[in-house]
């Protein structure tokens, strides 16, 4: 609960004003509407709230919902759904399915369901499903025009301990896929009482994570200081509905996973029903503990739910105040790709909205809105908690791309859960350096949890599968560690054996300089953040002065620069020197830091800094057939994946702009790259480089393709792509894209426009540094309006590639 109070304040804080009418009016326009019922989940709909996920659909006339809370995760860091809810009416007007009706409201952020309504008379049936932002409560409210009994059931398909096979069942807890010991997930509870359905699973005594991971990673002496998360958490809820009792337990099967039920049903019938399912979520030493903290929940549950109601839709009122970019909002063909990316850019940020308060940031692979594997992929018949790169681990170079768009988008207070996963591993990942490295710095796996620890799947095990096998290790300096190694091979100490991330440490730096760019935007207090943002930059210079030492005597090279060796340039050039990504992220961070006033960083420290700054290597740049081009890295001894870091400079580190730079050499290094092109799946950024180069017909095509509908019901669940559905970071790298094509801000400049088709009618607000909102109107490729907070910005902008018909700018 602290943590909704901070943030309410924090709302409360960075509210924006706005005209708030005609906003209204237009995001009615996005709202989704199904007039048929769905065969299955795979055609559900989100519903979403605080920190609440929610799968909403109509299957034969049952009223489904699969629920999944931030934080839910269990002993083996298995991310699990609370459960599935089933209510059905009796006598059931849904059962015919002629005049049906499923609405996604947007501006209020509810769905409403609604049976047989015409024109002459009220719905036969209405349904209301709502989540209270402020609690973490499910509301159902029914409304039928004549008495009807409703039966609503909680379903769960873990009543029972059950092993996890090594290998890929084991997926969804990643980190112990190779683990050669059994992984045994334990049973779920459920009673029912006088109150309702109880259910709940409780973390044992006796766990892997992270307790495994120390041992394996041999921090022994620092385990005290190593969070987990995991300990005596309890997760789980009550459902339960004034004048409901109790009825009958069952069994049943869906998609091939059996389950067990326990319902409520009305006790008379009426034509006024309310279900409400209050969650509860805390680390307790006792489970009554944990019980009687639910048990508040479900009192405020229940104490004037209309004035809750009133209070979340005021909060979704606001939200859609915040900023918004309607594109061709006088021509809402639904059919047009153009259309399509200004709504789905509105759908998936209420997909990320729907986490503001979460424990623990949005996944980048799904949320809280998984559903059945098997209607992803009829070849994975797991659970419906199962997904790919599932587990209590973030995979950063993904989970960025869901958080960048929240500076423009005014999201401040959505974006402090992906920070808080960095300050809260500090301790393990400064732990690990002193033990492996011996000197100071905090160096953070690319799958980032909690503990702050390297990942069971990352380190390597020893199984007679020959699976994710740790290889003959070596110690640290030695010269056969060149980060080009893998699985069976010798492995340097204290690193990772997967050689994709073994020595891929430049989320750290790009996630304290996230930090660093929300301080500009909004002015916040970060001292909480600085002791991560330090460590992980001293990191860097600590750890290749002290290799480069070790090597030839001497801590710098000839011209007085670190050497960034061993390394990588993202995944995909392996062996790297010098890498062009982690140069620009320290070159970004350290510039930022420097401008910090002294309560952030000591006069001394900046000296520091100044010193550090000077010694980070050039970029390297190349020549392909007399054009000249920039390197992903001095030097690399394999290339494998797909990424393309030569481009970091431009996006996420802003080394260069439209404004002031040439960006031949980028789009050179484009033309006459070798890498995968054009992949508008998952996360893949062309959309967003394409907007930072100004290639304005590029960065159409690519974004408009980035976010159209995806082939789902609901056309924001988009992949799997690489990864799952929905595909958060497929719908976080087209959001950048799409407001770097409208805005870009470099220092105190604005740039409007940078990359926008003149002839695509636009109405948008944004977010920029020092707490400025722009909102703008282009309309057949000329500015009509144009309105800057705090007025005094307005000298900072600048606009591109359309007629600017406004006399007050030049």
């Amino acid at each position: 609960m602290n943590n909704r109070i901070i943030h309410i304040a924090f709302i409360c804080l960075f509210a924006f004003s706005c005209n708030q009418t005609g906003q209204k009016s237009r995001i009615d326009q996005y709202n989704i509407i199904w007039n048929t019922q769905s065969k299955d989940a795979s055609e559900s709909m989100p519903l979403v709230g605080g920190d609440i996920g929610c799968n909403v659909w109509v299957e034969n006339g049952d009223i489904l919902l699969y629920l999944q809370r931030s934080g839910s995760f269990d002993e083996n860091g298995e991310y699990l759904k609370m459960g599935r809810f089933r209510i059905r009416l009796n006598p059931n007007p849904f059962v015919n399915q002629s005049l049906f009706r499923q609405e996604l409201k947007l501006k209020d952020g509810y769905i409403e369901i609604e049976a047989g309504k015409n024109s002459s008379e009220n719905a036969a049936a209405q349904v209301k499903l709502w989540v209270d932002v402020y609690n973490p409560v499910v509301h159902v409210d029914v409304e039928t025009r004549q008495k009807t009994d409703v039966s609503v059931a909680y379903e769960n398909w873990r009543t029972s301990d059950k092993e996890l096979a090594l290998g890929k069942e084991r997926f969804g807890a990643f980190g112990l896929e190779g683990y050669p010991g059994k992984v045994i997930r334990t049973k779920d509870s459920t009673e029912q009482n006088e109150k309702g359905v109880l259910f709940y699973h409780r973390n044992p005594k006796e766990k892997l994570v992270p307790e495994v991971y120390i041992e394996l990673q041999e921090l022994d002496n620092y385990a005290e200081e190593i969070n987990d998360d995991l300990k005596d958490r309890t997760f789980g809820g009550m459902l339960f509905g004034d004048g409901f009792e109790t009825t009958e337990v069952a069994n049943g099967e869906y998609q091939g996973t059996s389950y067990k039920s326990w319902k409520l049903k009305s006790k008379t019938p009426g034509k006024k029903h309310a279900i409400c399912i209050a969650t509860h979520i805390e680390q307790t030493q006792t489970l009554d503990a944990w019980k009687h903290n639910l048990l508040q929940t479900v009192d405020v549950a229940q104490k004037e739910p209309q004035k809750a109601f009133v209070k979340t839709v005021s909060w979704w009122n606001n939200f859609w105040d915040r900023s918004y970019i309607f594109i061709q909002p006088e021509k809402p063909e639904t059919e047009n790709p153009v259309w399509q990316m200004g709504r789905n850019y509105q759908l998936f940020r209420y997909q990320l909205g729907g986490n503001v308060f979460g424990e623990y940031p949005t996944k980048f692979n799904g949320g809280n809105l998984i559903y059945d594997p098997v209607l992803v992929d009829k070849n994975k018949a797991h659970e419906p908690d199962w997904r790919q790169w599932g587990g209590s681990v973030f995979t950063a170079q993904n989970q960025r791309l869901l958080y960048w768009p929240m500076l423009k988008a005014g999201d401040f207070d959505a974006i402090l859960p992906q920070f808080e996963l960095y300050r809260k591993g500090l301790p393990g990942a400064t732990a690990r350096v002193k033990k492996h490295f011996g000197h100071k710095g905090a160096v953070y796996c690319e799958y980032t949890s909690v503990p702050g620890m390297a990942f069971g799947d990352g380190w390597g095990w020893q199984n007679d599968k020959n699976y994710r096998i740790r290889g003959e290790e070596i110690p640290f300096g030695d010269p056969l560690a060149n980060a080009a190694t893998g699985w069976n091979e010798p492995v340097e100490k204290g690193v990772m054996a997967n050689g994709a991330i073994a020595y891929h440490w430049e989320s750290q730096v790009e996630h304290a300089y996230m930090i660093l760019e929300y301080h500009k935007f909004t002015g916040a207090d970060i001292s909480q953040y600085m002791p991560f943002i330090e460590q992980a930059l001293v990191f860097f210079d600590e750890h290749y002065r002290k290799r480069q030492e070790m090597r030839n005597g001497k801590e710098l090279d000839e011209n007085g620069k670190l050497v960034i060796y061993p390394s990588t340039s993202c995944e995909s050039y392996r062996g790297a020197k010098n890498p062009s990504d982690l140069i620009a992220g320290l070159k970004a961070c350290i510039d930022e830091m420097l401008k910090l006033d002294e309560r952030y960083l000591s006069s001394g420290k900046k000296a520091y800094y100044k010193e550090f700054l000077n010694t980070i290597p050039d970029f390297t740049y190349g020549d392909f057939e007399g054009d000249k081009i920039i390197q992903p890295a001095e030097s690399w001894l394999k290339y494998q994946n797909v990424e393309c870091p030569q481009f970091y400079p431009l996006f996420p580190f802003n080394r260069f702009n439209l404004i002031t730079d040439d960006m031949t050499v980028f789009k050179n290094t484009w033309e006459h790259g070798n890498f995968p092109k054009n992949m508008v799946q998952s996360w893949h950024q062309d959309g967003i480089f394409f907007a930072r180069m100004g290639m304005t017909q590029e960065a159409a095509d690519f974004n408009t393709r980035k976010l159209q509908d995806s082939p789902r019901r609901f056309p924001t669940f988009w992949g799997p792509g690489h990864d799952w559905v929905p595909d958060h970071n497929w719908g976080g790298s087209g959001m950048i894209g799409l407001q770097e094509m409208l805005m870009q801000t470099f220092d105190d400049k604005i740039i409007l426009f940078p990359a926008w088709p003149k002839e695509w009618d636009v109405d948008f607000k944004l977010h920029a540094p020092h707490n400025t909102t722009v909102e703008a109107k282009l309309k057949n490729g000329v500015v009509v309006s144009l309105s800057v907070t705090p007025e005094s910005r307005r000298k900072d902008i600048q606009i591109l590639n359309v007629i600017n018909n406004l006399e007050t700018i030049k």
